[in-house]
């Protein structure tokens, strides 16, 4: 990876987005190529390690504020009244959020910074849960106060994820991104434990107010620490000549991601994380209601808790497992295939024996391993974005997560319809297992991971290696 391109007078970069990971000779600059961002350097290894704990942390508070509302949503249907009708539609309200803004998310992080981005977002959607009790209880109507608070915390959220794929993509060296991703990934599992853990003990002691009180303020304190002491209190963080300096290159940019969706290996990213995310939804929408069915005298902390317990480890094991086979000189994208193999395809093995007569242990068991294994797709097809376009990879995550938000809810409804018609947990878990299977045959056969985002035909340039 160590390569540096240089140009000739007649250099004429054909880029997806103006980005590179050196500046450009004078020769090269020219027009719309002035108002391009500066070049990014790669944090030092010291630098790497704070910024993925900071980003971890961040992470599992982002599922704190995010998962506030279903922990406190039944207390609160006592309190206003709320059928489950109008619960459901409070919840629900939060998915139209988070898919509206995936492709602005990861779009503006391209362009200044995918941690400008996440600290002011954090702040946003961290004032929001803090504010939600107070909004609660002086609407006169709160249930529609509720449904509003939902979904801008969906708009505020949904940068997060696209915004982690631009700066992994801008500072993070190819070697080290397999471990920062499956870290910074298992936030979310830390953090779903941590809140029914704490949030639970919470409202229970204290009411359901104390839950987005405590949430809302620990994220707010985390953006204003990571703003003091990483960015070193700088501002302003985004300024509207960085936002607008796209001018003529705006007009490229069409053209080339016209190019860009040309290319095979970016539609198998598409359309892997599409099954990946369709399946991990389904799951998580579906288990609970699994167990309660199939085992009602099991304890429900049983099989809410340990899977994730599991999730957490694993995803820190395929991290480390991806950058070590990597830096011991094994093909990029083969180590890309090879995690994305345990994610989807071992994993749907699992799955599959799902489908029989099973015992409580022996499905806990099951979905344990299932969750895990899949976790490791945060070293497979989540990385790999990073390797086609680390150019535009946040705006290209955004498009990825975008698609899977809108078939994740497809495939939940659906999955609810199955169980309905056939009476039947088996054709359930047989749907997930072949989406798995489709979306894993679709990456092993097309994905790859040289970058797509030049256009190596119309740059001419020779290599030094150093």
């Amino acid at each position: 990876m160590a390569v540096i391109q240089k140009h000739g007078k007649s250099y004429s970069p054909d880029l997806v987005c103006l980005k590179e990971n050196h500046p450009p000779d004078k020769t090269g600059v020219a027009g719309g190529h002035k108002k391009c961002p500066e070049h990014h350097t790669n944090w030092s290894r010291p630098v790497a390690r704070v910024w993925t704990v900071v980003l971890l942390l961040g992470t599992c508070l982002l599922y704190c504020a995010r998962v506030a509302m279903p922990i406190c949503a039944v207390s609160m249907a006592e309190k206003f009244n709320w059928t489950k009708r109008e619960s459901g539609m409070v919840l629900g309200s939060f998915f139209w959020g988070y898919c509206f803004t995936q492709v602005f998310g990861g779009y503006v992080s391209d362009r200044v910074g995918g941690e400008k981005v996440l600290l002011l977002a954090a702040a946003a959607w961290g004032s929001m849960t803090a504010f939600t009790p107070i909004l609660a209880h002086l609407c006169s109507q709160p249930i529609l106060s509720m449904t509003l608070a939902r979904f801008l915390m969906g708009l505020l959220q949904g940068v997060h994820y696209p915004s982690l794929a631009s700066l992994c993509s801008q500072k993070v060296v190819e070697s080290e991104r397999g471990f920062l991703m499956s870290t910074v990934g298992s936030g979310s599992y830390l953090g779903t434990l941590l809140i029914g853990g704490a949030g639970s003990l919470m409202l229970d002691l204290y009411g359901w107010e104390s839950v987005f009180y405590i949430s809302g303020f620990m994220s707010v304190l985390w953006a204003y620490c990571m703003w003091k002491y990483l960015l070193k209190g700088e501002g302003p963080l985004i300024s509207l000549e960085s936002l607008g300096s796209g001018g003529s290159q705006s007009k490229l940019t069409k053209r080339h991601w016209l190019r860009l969706f040309k290319q095979r290996a970016v539609w198998a990213v598409i359309v892997t994380h599409l099954c990946t995310a369709s399946t991990y939804f389904t799951l998580l929408s579906w288990l609970p209601t699994f167990f309660k069915e199939s085992f009602p005298d099991a304890k429900g902390w049983v099989f809410n808790v340990i899977p994730w317990l599991v999730a957490i480890p694993s995803s820190l094991f395929s991290g480390c497992l991806s950058d070590h086979l990597i830096s011991q000189g094994v093909d990029t994208v083969s180590v890309r295939k090879l995690m994305q193999f345990f994610s989807m395809g071992v994993s749907s093995v699992f799955t599959f024996l799902l489908c029989g007569n099973t015992t409580f242990l022996w499905a806990v068991a099951f979905v344990s391993a299932t969750m895990g294994l899949t976790t490791f797709s945060h070293s497979g097809v989540s990385v790999n974005v990073q390797d086609l376009a680390p150019s535009c990879a946040g705006s290209l995550f955004g498009v990825m997560n975008t698609c899977g938000a809108f078939s994740g809810v497809i495939m939940v409804y659906f999955s609810g319809y199955l169980i309905e018609a056939t009476g039947s947990w088996a054709s359930v878990f047989a749907l997930i297992t072949t989406v798995n299977l489709l979306g894993l045959f679709t990456f092993l056969a097309f994905a790859e991971a040289r970058r797509v985002d030049i256009d190596s035909s119309k740059i001419r340039h020779h290599n030094i290696h150093i």
